[in-house]
């Protein structure tokens, strides 16, 4: 076990939590440089000892010995968990066997999780949303329902007599420095944002939500999950993550904005792309821009797409394929929400064309719609396949706009596909 035992952040509330410096890679997505911690909190009321989420199991013995630092598990009335994933819950079965009295508060989506998480037929708890509280005596834990933030069940949970926030992941962040408190340990501002990056940016509009509930809070501290404990300045986390949040792109309410991303080997595609941004532009209230993705990666459109209500992408078929640069693009699309937009394909090719269809089937596999079928070229675009392009553009804006007729689809249409070979 790390040589610090427990740490009091408030009078009578505890950081019992563990320390993890060596981790380098988290759920295979991110990068820990400055390693982890899984925190777990111990707070002591006057009728009672409520312990809010646990750790990774494999550091159940770290938590186990400091929590015995500042209670016994027999004055354990309460047991939050603020959210399911293993590295909160780790030492959960342990925990409820050494304090079988204890009383366990999760969110209405915790439910299936837990009952996979703990094999006991007989396991008892209370399901809490906003509004919902419990008494330790002096002390009161009310509950915020802050779903997807980044899993379903998520929810924080707010001690009111010390104005502390305990936010789950929210907030928190990777990075392991024993000094605990944020004004005390190194710069963790890579950190901080990188996780909101990862983890909570596909999920902005719930961001948004869950700060309409936390910003009326008069904060004194904010207990992530992990990472440093936000003592000083903890409302300045919040207006950052508001302002992360926050939309980037304003074109205005009357207008959709459509962005067309290709890259062209011989300039076949790019004439492509050229005309489906110039069928677009003649209908009102779009707004289209041209990216050629030959000139730079793909994190400066990401932000880019976020904003976007539509989305085409020109590629050229090279060896049966869509070429990286595309597949680069749409594989970052995994950290932001594109559910629910527009999205179309078009590209020139020498041989079977299979780029345009592959290109689609992701596109509804990121769960965006597509509504118009994608265009393809042999070699040169002829006029009649500009033309094409140009309507496939038009189609698109129209979708966008609201101003397409309806269609009515037969059957046969919808189960007949055009072979990608030529």
């Amino acid at each position: 076990m790390s040589e610090i035992g427990a740490i009091e952040i408030a009078p009578g509330t505890h950081w019992v939590g563990a320390l993890d410096p060596g981790l380098r890679e988290f759920d295979i997505i991110l990068r820990t440089a400055n390693g982890t911690t899984y925190n777990s909190y111990c707070v002591r009321g006057s009728a009672g000892v409520a312990v809010i989420d646990t750790v990774k199991a494999s550091h159940a013995d770290e938590f186990f010995a400091r929590l015995e630092q500042v209670a016994r598990y027999d004055e354990i009335t309460t047991i939050v968990l603020n959210h399911l994933e293993p590295d909160h819950t780790g030492a959960l079965p342990e925990l409820m066997r050494r304090a079988p009295e204890a009383r366990l508060y999760i969110s209405g989506k915790a439910q299936l999780m837990l009952k996979a998480l703990v094999k006991h037929d007989d396991l008892t708890y209370t399901i809490v949303n906003t509004g919902d509280f419990v008494e330790l005596g002096d002390r009161t834990l009310h509950f915020l329902n802050t779903p997807f933030l980044h899993w379903p069940d998520t929810q924080c949970t707010w001690l009111e007599q010390q104005g502390i926030l305990f936010s789950g992941d929210v907030f928190g962040c990777h990075f392991c420095d024993s000094r605990l408190f944020n004004g005390q340990v190194g710069d963790f501002r890579f950190s901080f944002e990188y996780y909101y990056a990862h983890i909570m940016r596909p999920f902005r509009e719930h961001v948004l939500d869950a700060l309409e509930l936390i910003d009326p809070l008069p904060l004194k501290l904010i207990a992530p999950a992990h990472g440093p404990v936000l003592r000083d300045a903890p409302k300045s986390y919040v207006q950052r993550y508001r302002q992360l949040a926050a939309p980037l792109l304003h074109v205005g309410a009357d207008f959709k904005s459509l962005l067309v991303f290709y890259i062209s080997s011989y300039g076949n595609t790019q004439r492509m792309a050229e005309a489906v941004r110039d069928g677009a532009e003649t209908i009102d209230g779009v707004r289209v821009s041209l990216y050629d993705l030959q000139a730079g990666g793909d994190l400066p459109f990401v932000d880019l797409i976020e904003e976007a209500d539509g989305l085409a992408f020109g590629s050229p078929t090279i060896n049966g394929d869509a070429v990286k640069p595309v597949w680069d693009l749409l594989s970052s699309l995994a950290v932001i929400k594109v559910r629910d937009k527009l999205g179309a394909a078009f590209g020139s090719y020498g041989w079977s064309g299979e780029a345009v269809n592959m290109i689609e089937d992701r596109l509804r596999g990121l769960k965006l719609r597509v509504p118009v079928k994608g265009v393809r070229a042999r070699l040169i675009p002829t006029e009649s396949e500009l033309a094409g392009c140009c309507e496939l553009g038009r189609q698109l804006a129209q979708h966008l706009t609201g101003s397409n007729e309806p269609k009515i689809i037969s059957m046969s249409e919808l189960l007949t596909r055009e072979s990608p070979h030529a």
